[in-house]
Formats: C-alpha cells, sequence, structure tokens
C-alpha cells in the first residue's frame, strides 16, 4: 500500500498533488486490463476467421480431374434438355422473377432462352427481307388489329357571326393481321449431342434462324395468306391513276419487260409527300444489275452504293432493300416496290421461340421441332406502290 492510500485510511488530508496522482494511478491500471482483454479478443476472432477461411478455402478446391462449371443455370439446364432430354433443371428454374416451367405446353414444349432467341432474332434482322424495313410488332393474342384512319376530318371558314356549319366525319378502317406458325426442324445424331465440344445452342440457333429467315423472307412478299402472312405483291392492284382504298397503285414502265429512268421518276412521285420521305426501294439482284445502269438526261447514274461498309445502295437519294423474292423483270412483272413500308406493311409476332425435342421419331437422330407464330399484310396500301414491267 502506498503511503497516499496509508494517508487516507489513517485519515490524514492529502494533499491536491496526491489525489492527482492517486486517480493517474487508478487510470493507469483500469487501462492496462481493458487493453488485455481487448488483445485477447481479437486473438479469438482471428483464429475463428482463419478457420473459416480454410474451410472455405478447401470447399471451393475443384475435384480432381473435374472441370469447373461456369455456365449459368438456365443455359445448363437447355443444354441439358437439348443433349439428352433432362429436363429436371428447366422444370422450377426461375430466370428474372419468370419461371420457365410455366412455358411447358401440352405437347411438352420449352420456351428457348434468352441467349439463343436473341440470337435467331439477330440474324433475322441482319436478313435482306421486308422485316428490317416493315412495322414490327410483339403480341401475345392470336391476331393483331390495326386501325386506319384514311380520311380527313371536314374542315371550313367561318366568320364571327355566321353559323358554324357542320363538317364531314372520319372513318376508321381495321385490318386484322392473324398469326400463323412457323415451324423448323433440324435433326442430329445423338452421337454428335454427346459430343460436350460440340456447340449445340450455336448450332440449333443458326439452323432456326436460316430457315426462318428464309419462309418469312418469301412469306412477306408473296405469302397468300393462307396459314402464313399474306405478302404484298398477292393484293390486288390498279393503275395508279385510278387507284382506291384496298389496292396497290402500280405505275407501268411504257418497255415491255424494261425500265428506264423516267420511269423510276414516275414511281418515285407517284407516291405522296408524306410517305416518300421514309421511302425504300425493294427489288431482287437482277434487277438491281439492271436498274443501277440507268441514266439521267444529263449522263449521271441513278444509282449510288454506299459510302460506308453496311449502308445501303441508294436509288435517286433513296435506300435499297435487296429482296431476292421479288420477281425478275419480265413482260407485266411487279419487280420493283417503292414505298414507306414502316407504315405500309406490318408484322406481327409472339416473343417467344419453342422447342420439342423428340428422340423417338427419326432414330438414331433427335429431332428438334422449333416454333414460333407471325403474321404480316399490308397495313396501308397508300403508302406502297409497285412498278410494273409493260407498257399498259
Amino acid at each position: 500500500m502506498s503511503k497516499t492510500e496509508q494517508a487516507a485510511l489513517a485519515g490524514e488530508d492529502m494533499s491536491p498533488v496526491q489525489e492527482a496522482k492517486q486517480a493517474i494511478s487508478r487510470f493507469v491500471n483500469e487501462f492496462k486490463g481493458f487493453q488485455g482483454e481487448i488483445q485477447s479478443r481479437l486473438q479469438q476472432t482471428e483464429e475463428r476467421v482463419t478457420m473459416l477461411d480454410r474451410k472455405t478455402q478447401t470447399a471451393a478446391r475443384p475435384h480432381l480431374a473435374a472441370a469447373t462449371d461456369t455456365g449459368a443455370p438456365h443455359q445448363k439446364a437447355f443444354n441439358a434438355y437439348l443433349r439428352s432430354g433432362d429436363d429436371d433443371g428447366l422444370r422450377g428454374l426461375e430466370l428474372e422473377g419468370k419461371s420457365l416451367s410455366s412455358a411447358v405446353n401440352s405437347d411438352g414444349g420449352y420456351l428457348v432462352d434468352p441467349q439463343t432467341a436473341d440470337t435467331v432474332k439477330s440474324v433475322l434482322k441482319s436478313t435482306a427481307s421486308i422485316r428490317s424495313i416493315a412495322s414490327v410488332a410483339n403480341v401475345e393474342a392470336n391476331s393483331f388489329d390495326v386501325l386506319i384512319d384514311h380520311t380527313d376530318v371536314g374542315a371550313g371558314w367561318a366568320d364571327e357571326t355566321s353559323p358554324a356549319a357542320e363538317t364531314g366525319t372520319p372513318s376508321i378502317d381495321r385490318i386484322s393481321i392473324p398469326l400463323h406458325e412457323l415451324s423448323a426442324l433440324p435433326k442430329a445424331s445423338q452421337r454428335l449431342l454427346d459430343d460436350s465440344a460440340f456447340d449445340i445452342e450455336g448450332w440449333l440457333a443458326g439452323r432456326i434462324a436460316d430457315k426462318f429467315a428464309r419462309a418469312e423472307a418469301d412469306a412477306f412478299i408473296n405469302g397468300d395468306g393462307v396459314n402464313k402472312p399474306r405478302g404484298f405483291l398477292t393484293h390486288a392492284t390498279v393503275d395508279n391513276d385510278v387507284w382506291n382504298w384496298g389496292n396497290l397503285g402500280y405505275v407501268p414502265t411504257g418497255i415491255s419487260g424494261g425500265v428506264d429512268a423516267d420511269a423510276i421518276v414516275d414511281m418515285v412521285y407517284a407516291l405522296g409527300a408524306q410517305y416518300r420521305a421514309n421511302g425504300t426501294f425493294v427489288m431482287n439482284s437482277k434487277t438491281a444489275g439492271h436498274v443501277r445502269k440507268l441514266k439521267d438526261a444529263d449522263g449521271r447514274f441513278l444509282w449510288s452504293d454506299g459510302l460506308a461498309a453496311g449502308e445501303p445502295a441508294r436509288l435517286m437519294g433513296y435506300p435499297v432493300v435487296i429482296a431476292e423474292d421479288m420477281p425478275d423483270a419480265s413482260d407485266g412483272s411487279f419487280s420493283i416496290a417503292f414505298g414507306d413500308f414502316r407504315a405500309g406493311y406490318t408484322i406481327a409476332e409472339r416473343p417467344d421461340l419453342r422447342v420439342l425435342r423428340d428422340p423417338f421419331s427419326a432414330k438414331p437422330h433427335v429431332l428438334f421441332y422449333a416454333t414460333k407464330r407471325v403474321g404480316g399484310d399490308v397495313s396501308d396500301f397508300a403508302a406502297i406502290k409497285l412498278l410494273k414491267f409493260g407498257t399498259a
């Protein structure tokens, strides 16, 4: 016991200096005890963290002779379904809050995972067809209705005192575009599917995209509307001088099976100004080979190639889409179309693509039955004009 404490017990009075020394001594002793407790707890915590870290590293270490699985869950599940028909991974799998198992229809089809579906769409858009310039609508129903107001509201002048006269009433025309089923049936041997080095998703997307692109491109131009979209060339045609709604107007070239620069000019200005600003020419490669040789009265070519890679060629300043399903130039053929196809032709489709795996019908091959629903039709008969290779 210190002299100060002894003095305190003896009842002796302590000076202020002695009291301060006593308080400091007590603080130092208490702080040392607190510091020791903290160090002990930190050491215990560090030991626990080290133990957990070792367990985590052990669990994360891949098994010997096994590859690390880096695929996304939906890709692994879809890939397993394509290769072996194993749908356990698809059932109950949730992707962005939407369960893939809800897309199973009565015949066992599955909704294609988003990555594969996007691959198909990108190929379709890059294929030269009306799809690239038409209006495309995604729908969930069996048909898509387009409302067309093809008459003007009446108007008249009035002064301050005269009564207002009743004006004309606009009429609304409804065009219904039914959706039809487009299908593809590629096949592969089971041995090829068992080869893990084979990119099953890329192959399937490429085959489906090629089939769908060729079928769509032809239907949007020449389809008769029976279990397929209706092409714009299958509608009734009349001379543009007597054009009326429900028909496509045409301009004759005045040359049997041929065309000259004047006919191209007449065709461009047969289209209304409100459509001409967004006009696009559509023709096949053979017709383009004839047209690109045409010159105006001053000897300048009407055709000009794109200035940069990927840009379309231009005819009289308007872009040209080369669609091989357009007819070749012959007497009476409608080999060139010009118009605002964004307004004139509408494509309606369901956004989902379904795939059904069939390992039984073509053994030892496995069939993949892919389907989508799409429709198309003319939505504005004033927005598209045709060039008739003939004298009348």
